[in-house]
């Protein structure tokens, strides 16, 4: 019979090279299948590296895609060390991007220095309300915060049609689905002259610090932390378990909303229903990466970003399908997941209580 025990100690560098080797392994694990489309394994890996180290352009269109993953990733890594699961990432992020379109397309006039921090701030707001239903539902009732959260991403979706078919419908969108254009003054700048590279970047590095700093050296940081080891003893030690969780919530649909804003302001002008391919998902993915640090969350959506751009480059090169990204991805979060147990855990094999005696 199979023990399982914990370690008692567990490397510091153990827990930091988890990560890495598990990137690592999803690329070689992946080359199995790359092998069964009979493409060249070494020159899928040489197209993919140049799809994002291979021009200016590509290398921006990199850190563009990694722009929303750093916000979302940030969402989840947050709320989970509170293990709080919000797995409602991808409809905040919508929430904040109606909201972003609502401001931002006439309802208010001002200058840049007023527009770009009211549409950031509105889509915060919104994305903190749609995570704060399934936080009430959990504190008040119990309710499972993955359940609600999870279906709420599915009402947020349809909401966001019938309100691209009535009221923020663009009546000069030929028809089409889609919102008004966001006011030039409310346009995140773009960083490289031609690219699609925008301050929303920037924003999100400041504020994966700025999140390192208040879970690493802050009083609120603490009972985070705190909360997510272990909830009673929280409570019993004296802190508000479930102000906590409430307050973790906002913060991290907040989080999501700027993604949705990034988005909508930073990179496409205008709302759609496919604004995002799963960045809230996604997100999941980059935290459980990062091993839930807000540092790592950049590392990890910047390996995450690299796959799908190198991917969608190699597709295009050799014609191997770019879905190779999403198994590389999905392997990935395997890889570490499992990393992550063996790290903690100790494996024995029992002969006396395997033989039944």
């Amino acid at each position: 019979m199979i023990q399982i025990t914990p370690k008692e100690n567990q490397s510091r560098w153990v827990s930091l090279g988890i990560p890495i080797m598990a990137a690592v392994l999803s690329l070689l694990l992946a080359a199995i299948p790359l092998a069964f489309t009979g493409a060249s394994i070494l020159d899928a890996y040489v197209q993919m590296i140049k799809g994002v180290f291979g021009s200016l352009f590509n290398f921006t269109e990199m850190l563009t895609r990694a722009t929303p993953l750093i916000f979302t990733g940030l969402a989840a890594a947050i709320a989970f060390r509170a293990k709080l699961w919000n797995i409602g990432a991808e409809g905040q992020l919508y929430l904040g991007a109606m909201a972003a379109v609502w401001v931002g397309t006439g309802m208010v006039d001002g200058p840049p220095i007023l527009m770009i921090p009211l549409v950031l701030a509105a889509g915060a707001i919104a994305g903190g309300l749609g995570m704060l239903g399934p936080a009430l539902l959990k504190t008040r009732f119990g309710a499972d915060e993955v359940v609600t959260s999870l279906l709420l991403n599915f009402i947020i979706l349809i909401f966001l049609q019938m309100m691209l078919e009535g009221p923020l419908k663009d009546p000069m969108g030929l028809g089409w689905p889609q919102s008004e254009p966001i006011v030039d003054n409310a346009i995140l700048p773009q960083l490289i002259t031609r690219m699609r590279l925008h301050a929303g970047f920037i924003l999100a590095l400041g504020t994966a610090v700025v999140a390192y700093v208040i879970l690493a050296m802050t009083v609120w940081g603490f009972k985070i932390r705190a909360v997510g080891e272990n909830a009673a003893a929280a409570r019993h030690a004296g802190i508000a378990v479930n102000k906590t969780y409430l307050a973790v919530a906002m913060a991290s649909g907040a989080l999501a909303g700027i993604a949705g804003v990034s988005e909508v302001a930073g990179l496409k002008g205008y709302l759609t229903a496919d604004l995002s391919p799963g960045f809230g998902y996604t997100g999941i993915v980059v935290a459980m990466l990062a091993g839930l640090s807000p540092l790592g969350v950049i590392a990890a959506s910047l390996f995450v970003a690299s796959v799908f751009v190198g991917a969608d480059s190699m597709s295009r090169a050799i014609g191997v399908s770019s879905f190779i990204a999403d198994l590389i991805v999905s392997m990935s979060l395997l890889c570490v997941l499992l990393g992550g147990f063996f790290a903690r855990f100790n494996l024995r094999w029992d002969r006396n209580k395997g033989d039944g005696s």
